[in-house]
């Protein structure tokens, strides 16, 4: 095998058209990596829970909870030219109990694999405990999104330290207008508006938001909070929209009927980059304080923007050295004493975004996929050194 092979990458993950963080996140990463003169066009074998109408660039499609699958895409990646597979792990995108099933293609697979983690629990039960040591035992390199999770992978799954890389969930980049052409733009103007984006589930604590923002409105009669983003596929179907009909209700009794807006669908990449420029503030009231990385959270440091947030894992992290303020978790008033303080303090705010905003430059996405380039090349050179 020669270090031609480099062009001849894979990512195993969830990929558009269906809605998902993990597939967001493989498609802006195989569109940067286009760019790269030795690794054009990486291919993708996408994980299907149904019928999707992919793009040329999917190559397999593994069926989630068909055991069979994970065998005959194993089969079929070995009588291939791929050089490499990356896996994009979170338990829930793969069959059987905790996703055991990803278990069976790894088993199988004759080529080097790369794991790359989107959680990381530091209290894992017994059975996700085990399939992520299997996972790190087998693969060449595991790339994780945060410092925060470097002890947890040597200490609690046993992963060898030397395999661990670090590379920023990445963050996509545009020229965009002037916070205030933008707010003008999408009928904001003179408004201090916090926003919240992502896939709607309970664990993101947006009523403890909403409370917060009803506290600040009784002084600032201008603040509007963003609510954006469809219910969670998997949340919808197993309880419909009972989640979002709460909030709503929410609103509706607190009387802020126009401080809080719902934008319901699934959102571009270029509108959530809009309505993140045109953000004051963004805030993640998330009640799971071991949450290791947030895409949303990324896409707002990348932005520069004042992050109000939870002090989850993640947050605690990229919010460190002046980036942002932590609240306590479940707790309505910590958030709006922290909302208020940047409305009242705006050269705090100022500050804070440029310290941010410092951050948030290297987290764009050419900067990670060069980082992702070098650990293909690192990974390729080691497998043939042993004589593959």
């Amino acid at each position: 095998m020669t270090l031609d092979k480099i062009r001849n990458i894979a990512f195993l993950s969830t990929y558009p058209p269906r809605g998902c963080g993990l597939a967001t996140f493989t498609n802006d990463l195989v569109r940067e990596l286009d760019k790269i003169e030795n690794i054009p066009n990486p291919k993708v074998i996408a994980v299907s829970d149904n019928d999707y109408g992919y793009s040329k660039r999917v190559i397999m499609e593994l069926r989630q909870h068909d055991r069979e699958s994970y065998t005959k895409i194993a089969e079929e990646i070995n009588n291939s030219d791929i050089g490499i597979l990356v896996i994009e792990h979170e338990y829930g995108i793969f069959g059987g109990e905790f996703g055991e099933y990803i278990l069976d293609l790894v088993d199988n697979i004759q080529i080097p694999f790369i794991l790359t983690l989107h959680t990381v629990l530091p209290r894992p039960l017994e059975k996700q405990k085990k399939i992520l040591q299997v996972l790190g035992e087998k693969s060449a390199k595991v790339v994780t999104m945060a410092k925060n999770t470097i002890p947890i992978l040597e200490e609690v799954y046993g992963i060898d330290a030397a395999k661990i890389e670090v590379i920023h969930h990445g963050v996509p980049y545009k020229e965009l207008e002037s916070r205030e052409e933008l707010k003008k733009k999408f009928g904001l103007s003179n408004r201090s508006v916090i926003s919240t984006f992502g896939l709607l589930s309970p664990g993101k604590g947006l009523e403890y938001g909403i409370e917060a923002i009803a506290k600040v409105a009784k002084k600032y009669k201008d603040i509007v909070y963003l609510i954006l983003g469809q219910t969670h596929p998997c949340v919808k179907r197993e309880y419909g929209e009972v989640y979002r009909e709460k909030l709503l209700q929410m609103v509706e009794q607190l009387g802020i009927k126009e401080h809080v807006w719902f934008v319901d669908k699934y959102l571009t990449r270029d509108e959530i980059m809009y309505y993140l420029k045109l953000s004051d503030i963004y805030m993640t009231p998330y009640l799971g304080k071991d949450q290791a990385v947030s895409g949303t959270l990324a896409y707002a440091v990348g932005y520069g923007r004042v992050i109000i947030s939870t002090p989850y894992s993640y947050a605690q992290e990229m919010l460190a050295e002046g980036r942002g303020l932590l609240a306590e978790f479940r707790d309505s008033d910590s958030l709006a004493k922290h909302i208020q303080y940047v409305l009242e303090n705006p050269e705090a705010k100022k500050e804070m975004e440029m310290r941010t905003l410092s951050l948030g430059r290297t987290m764009m996405w050419e900067n990670v996929a060069n980082s992702y380039s070098k650990v293909f090349i690192d990974t390729l050179e080691k497998h043939n050194s042993r004589g593959a």
